[in-house]
């Protein structure tokens, strides 16, 4: 029996800027390999982009701190303590806007995806004087790249 697709999200703590990949499995593998897609993208740059990953304690998230712990603090949530990670639990309601509860993730192409990705970080926040954690995190890079 195939597994159902599912959604990694991973959400930059300053600016609120959200990466979202669509995987195949709900496995320590799947999330190793859609993580490492993410951060491969950052280059040198990704201890500094991101200095902590707080995971749930599922067991999709068991390997983090062997893949990942000699560049980036791996934190883990206590169980059935989702205000531990409340911004990513205020993003996954606004990823339902656009997939709501019941509809399959698969679905939902990766381009889809990316534009729902998009269209998260591209919406003003009133925290952020109604700029859009695009335009805050492109900010951020050019401190880090000056």
């Amino acid at each position: 029996m195939k597994e159902d697709d599912v959604l990694l999200t991973l959400i930059e703590r300053k600016t609120r800027r959200e990466f979202i990949v669509k995987m195949d499995g709900k496995d320590a593998d799947s999330v190793n390999y859609a993580l490492s897609s993410v951060l491969e993208e950052f280059g040198e740059y990704t201890s500094a982009v991101f200095k902590s990953i707080t995971a749930d304690n599922g067991s999709e998230f068991a390997r983090l701190s062997e893949m990942f712990g000699d560049r980036i603090n791996i934190y883990f949530t206590h169980p059935y303590s989702s205000w531990e990670r409340g911004t990513n639990e205020n993003h996954n309601g606004i990823i339902r806007r656009f997939i709501p509860k019941g509809h399959a993730i698969e679905d939902y192409s990766r381009t889809q995806i990316r534009m729902i990705e998009r269209a998260m970080n591209n919406l003003p926040r009133k925290i952020f004087a109604y700029k859009t954690p695009n335009e805050l995190f492109e900010e951020e890079l050019q401190k880090l790249v000056s």
